[in-house]
């Protein structure tokens, strides 16, 4: 039994109230399989996938394939925001600022999105784009959700960056379905049992007209930046991302 993941309509506008279903409309308009691998060559296509052409953002997923989670929910995020914005390319600045260029971790947008630890929930915090928090009962479909498998954040952690579907039985065990890039296929849907999750922060889209504050965005950010040599700890992570329990 699936519970919560309802039929989607897509709105012209997305508010408060609609982000959830444009990034489920968002999701089954995406590319499935394509294969999953995290190397320089998957990153490069990455870029052609999200690249500024005669001053505005281009966003095209069939070009990112293999992919890898962090860049398959981008690619869903990016797409959500044009959507938002009038179904309009963002150009100028800001179109800069959302292009995937090989920005190490911590550094731009990109850099924070793909960062170990709370990335995604961090860069919500910064530019004020939603709330983030842990509850599996407050998660709706549509939610962005970071995995992590085990207690550890950052240089040592196994995580994963998804977007959340709804929690389902299957023979009596509680599953998480969510879609991202999977190992081995690529781009779709996938089940885990819950009790292999060992932490979750969740981030709603919830105003995305603030992406704006992108293009004045630090440089840095100096703690996410630091997750690829150091360790941190989940309750750092939630401070850090400003999320709540």
């Amino acid at each position: 039994m699936l519970i919560g993941f309802p039929s989607v309509a897509v709105p012209q506008e997305i508010g408060s109230a609609q982000g959830n279903p444009v990034i489920l409309s968002v999701i089954a308009s995406m590319p499935t399989g394509g294969g999953y691998l995290t190397t320089r060559a998957a990153t490069h296509d990455l870029e052609r996938a999200v690249r500024v052409s005669g001053g505005r953002l281009t966003v095209t997923p069939s070009l990112a394939s293999p992919s890898y989670c962090s860049g398959a929910t981008y690619l869903v995020f990016l797409q959500a925001l044009e959507i938002a914005n009038g179904r309009s390319p963002f150009s100028g600045a800001l179109a800069e600022a959302l292009a995937v260029k090989d920005q190490p971790d911590g550094s731009g947008v990109w850099g924070r999105w793909n960062a170990n630890g709370p990335g995604t929930a961090c860069l919500f915090r910064e530019l004020q784009l939603g709330r983030s928090f842990t509850s599996f009962e407050a998660a709706r479909p549509g939610d962005f959700m970071k995995i992590f498998w085990t207690g550890k954040v950052g240089r040592q952690e196994h995580g994963h960056s998804v977007i959340f579907l709804g929690l389902e039985r299957q023979n009596g065990v509680e599953m998480v379905r969510y879609w991202s890039s999977n190992k081995p296929a690529g781009f779709g849907e996938k089940s885990v049992p819950r009790s292999r999750i060992a932490n979750a922060i969740f981030s709603r889209l919830e105003f995305p007209a603030n992406i704006q504050r992108a293009s004045t965005l630090s440089q840095r950010d100096a703690y996410l930046a630091s997750l690829l040599t150091q360790d941190s700890s989940f309750a750092e992570a939630l401070t850090q991302a400003g999320a709540r329990r």
